[in-house]
């Protein structure tokens, strides 16, 4: 029997591509280029199986018209809103992803741009490494102290509760947080966590947000010119969660005029396209999408994908089957 042939998107951690090489037909991206929309379309009409990442965008259309070969998307990645699942369904493709194995890295990358824009860690960099730093002076990069400030936390999943973690039990910070449905308040408490009833009541009282909620239709621009204003003067907002939960224009406006002070991004609305407004202020630290970029994290999200599409051309429901 032939094995399944799959197409993985972009180049994975060499552990991962052996495996996968070795149990399927498998085509790799070498030259690690991303896949235009007619390329993907390609794959989805001559390959059993598609391994995308979250920077592989497959709208509806791409899964019209045709037979489509493909049966499963094996999505690196725990966010799927990249892949259009009703049109995938519709088509009888399995779509999977990679949960439970990121948590703890993505909230250390939070943490990292709480501190970094906290403490104004990006301008003081850049600033010695252009040879401008001058010397210690007692007004020199003042930044803000973290430790005892509010941190509201927008979702409340693996991510968001080890996010708190870190931030009460590590920094000391009273932690605050939204959550679409109701958390046991003794679950709550062993993170130091209170929930509150609203997003506005969480953005009212808190020093820093920081959002860990799903990307998606139902979550698209959550942070708004609204919300933006609803923020604690002074407060920072901090996004490891997916781009199109903030609305940037919005999100430029308020650090422009003031109404917040700083940001600490990973993820943005066009990836990999970073307005140039955003990139010119200090106050504002970018960072490349680097929320799971450990080989420890991202060789076991590999490994989770081939669990999910060895399960599943073995004729068994895979692991993480999204739908």
């Amino acid at each position: 029997m032939s094995k399944p042939r799959i197409l993985v998107t972009r180049r994975w951690p060499a552990a991962v591509e052996a495996v996968l090489s070795e149990r399927f037909d498998t085509t790799l991206n070498r030259d690690d280029a991303a896949l235009d929309a007619g390329q993907l379309r390609e794959a989805l009409l001559t390959y059993d199986g598609v391994l995308p990442t979250v920077s592989d965008k497959l709208p509806a259309a791409l899964f019209e018209g045709q037979v489509i070969r493909t049966r499963i998307l094996g999505n690196f990645g725990v966010g799927f809103n990249h892949i259009d699942v009703a049109a995938a369904k519709e088509k009888g493709i399995v779509v999977t992803n990679t949960p439970g194995v990121l948590t703890d890295c993505t909230a250390d990358i939070a943490m990292l741009l709480l501190l970094s824009v906290a403490r104004r860690g990006g301008e003081g960099e850049r600033e010695l490494r252009a040879g401008a730093w001058t010397g210690w002076r007692p007004t020199h990069l003042v930044g803000t102290k973290v430790t005892g400030k509010t941190v509201g936390i927008i979702g409340f999943g693996r991510i968001g509760r080890a996010f708190a973690q870190r931030c009460h039990f590590g920094f000391g910070m009273d932690v605050v947080f939204y959550n679409r449905s109701a958390i046991d308040p003794m679950e709550a408490a062993r993170y130091g966590a209170v929930q509150l009833q609203r997003v506005e009541d969480v953005l009212e009282v808190s020093d820093f947000v920081s959002l860990h909620c799903p990307g998606g239709a139902e979550n698209r621009h959550q942070m708004n010119a609204a919300r933006f204003a609803a923020m604690k003067p002074g407060a920072f907002l901090i996004n490891t969660a997916r781009g199109d939960v903030v609305d940037e224009a919005a999100l430029i406006s308020a650090l422009e005029k003031g109404t917040i002070r700083g940001a600490g991004l990973d993820v943005y609305e066009a990836e990999p396209h970073v307005p140039e407004r955003l990139r010119a202020m200090n106050n504002v630290v970018l960072l490349p999408h680097l929320g799971s970029a450990t080989e420890e994290t991202r060789t076991a999200m590999g490994m989770k994908v081939v669990d999910n599409i060895t399960a599943f051309f073995a004729g068994h429901q895979p692991p993480d089957r999204v739908i």
